[in-house]
């Protein structure tokens, strides 16, 4: 389960205050205050749960007294009917939480789901399914907890976690006469040792340059797999390789048959649908 640290709990809090979940006028008026209650957090449709331990704390961060018990761990596979979790409190309370803390669940299973089908889509081939910095604002260290949850891989969590050379930084430097072979020498040379070198590169020439310029991993962009599987071919040996671009589930098992190392896939995060959780009250 994913520990609630300081950072998932400003999270949480930003929401609740965009869901302005303490100033509820509907459960103010018709609810009692010392009404108590039990709720079950249901998966109606099956898939890969991600963000339980987020959904439980928002029910205790809106009111500490509420009780909360995870019934299904993250990366459990769910079917139609599970119980996920129950909350035990004030009416009141789980009420105001409801909405934020279902948010942040089917999100999150919806992203575990759709990770946990790419990674059975190329099971059995040597490669690895990372998500990208395509995250929703403010969500990123959950939705990539989530990839992990459904069996994928991160990759730089932010800017600073790796050097990654794409087709501006490439083209910037080409309008002052800096070729892309000299480009990655730079950046090589001056990179931190703890840091990686990726390069994005576009046919097997700039392949080719990369490599020469002491590439540790190429980003292939959108090759057809043909071209991908050469590039694949060229760099074994001298530098890890990448597939990103329009990757599709149609598609992936293809592209991991190139010999690639690695696919990335913004779908994971930025086009995610969400799974069907929902909370019903017990009576």
């Amino acid at each position: 389960m994913q520990p609630i640290t300081r950072d998932t709990l400003d999270i949480i809090d930003s929401a609740l205050e965009e869901d302005l979940a303490y100033q509820d006028p509907t459960t103010a008026c018709l609810i009692p205050p010392d009404q108590r209650g039990r709720a079950v957090l249901l998966a109606k449709s099956p898939g890969v749960l991600a963000g339980v331990g987020v959904a439980c704390a928002v029910f205790q961060r809106v009111d500490p007294t509420v009780e909360a018990s995870i019934l299904r761990e993250d990366g459990t596979r769910l079917k139609a009917g599970d119980h996920v979790a129950v909350v035990r409190g004030s009416v009141r309370g789980i009420l105001k939480a409801e909405r934020t803390a279902l948010n942040f669940i089917q999100r999150m299973s919806g992203i575990a789901t759709l990770t946990s089908q790419y990674v059975q889509a190329v099971q059995g081939l040597p490669v690895h399914i990372l998500d990208t910095r395509k995250t929703a604002p403010g969500l990123r260290l959950l939705d990539k907890y989530a990839v992990r949850m459904g069996g994928g891989r991160n990759h730089r969590m932010n800017l600073a976690d790796g050097i990654l050379i794409k087709d501006n930084h490439i083209a910037a430097l080409a309008a002052q006469g800096v070729s892309l072979r000299e480009t990655v020498r730079r950046a090589v040379e001056q990179a931190p040792h703890t840091l990686k070198v990726e390069v994005e590169v576009e046919t097997l020439q700039q392949a080719e340059e990369a490599l020469e310029g002491g590439a540790h991993i190429l980003l292939l962009d959108n090759m057809g797999l043909e071209e991908m599987a050469l590039a694949a071919a060229m760099a074994r040996g001298r530098a890890l390789t990448e597939a990103s671009g329009g990757i599709t589930l149609e598609k992936v098992r293809a592209v991991a048959e190139t010999g690639v190392d690695m696919i990335s896939v913004g779908a994971l995060t930025h086009s995610v649908q969400a799974m069907d959780i929902s909370l019903d009250f017990q009576v």
